[in-house]
């Protein structure tokens, strides 16, 4: 399969253009190979990740996370990355999310590129919401600094979006999921917030990536995981 047939297949969901300037999402590494038989998919490129693309005989890497610089040694093979534009598409990062958690026939619009918010007409208990955050992401923290008992509306961003918690209080928003929260800014929030971890938040959205490539190709997904464990 022509390789371009494959970006052409993402970015017909996931704009390139609607990816911020200081993202470098797109081609990586566009080398001579063209014809693509098999691709690893990945959250992040690493080094484990191109060997075992290399071990698998995949002529091409499709990535969440871009590469900000290439190694000399990476550059046979293929590497594609869509990030913050998969952030914002319809259907894409935040919004697996929402969808994993069977909470999308709750969702309104918003005109924010990478929130999303859901809404519960009648409320729902802390305790509860924390119930169903705990099924797909028992590692979550919570931040729930002026002891919240009753959630109405949810903003979600995958990754990192913390820097939107403002933002979300804005738009009515009584409590956000996100990750990569910090600890002065969870010290700071004046909403409730659980953290369900960066690599957890975004792993979702490979099957996504999967679907928009399609079957003329063989995907293999990448062994990956969170950088963090517990401790015992």
């Amino acid at each position: 399969m022509d390789k371009y047939e494959i970006s052409k297949r993402i970015e017909n969901f996931a704009p390139l253009e609607t990816a911020e300037p200081w993202d470098c999402s797109g081609w990586g590494v566009d080398n001579a190979v063209k014809d693509v038989s098999k691709i690893m998919l990945c959250l992040t490129v690493t080094e484990d990740v191109v060997n075992q693309a290399r071990k698998q005989n995949c002529e091409m890497i499709v990535s969440h996370h871009p590469l900000f610089y290439v190694p000399i040694a990476w550059e046979n093979i293929n590497i594609y990355s869509a990030h913050t534009n998969l952030d914002k598409a319809n259907g894409g990062t935040t919004d697996t999310i929402i969808k994993v958690l069977g909470l999308d026939k709750y969702m309104i619009h918003i005109e924010h590129d990478f929130l999303r918010i859901i809404e519960f007409k009648e409320g729902v208990s802390v305790k509860e919401f924390s119930q169903i955050i705990s099924i797909k992401f028992p590692y979550a923290r919570l931040v729930n600094n002026r002891h919240e008992t009753i959630l109405n509306r949810i903003a979600f961003c995958a990754g990192s979006g913390s820097e939107f918690i403002s933002e979300a209080k804005i738009l009515g928003a009584d409590c956000m999921v996100t990750g990569d929260l910090k600890f002065h800014t969870a010290l700071d929030s004046e909403i409730v917030v659980y953290d369900i971890g960066h690599f957890d938040s975004e792993i979702l959205v490979l099957p996504v990536l999967q679907s928009l490539i399609g079957k003329d190709v063989e995907i293999i997904f990448a062994k990956e995981n969170s950088p963090f464990s517990p401790v015992c």
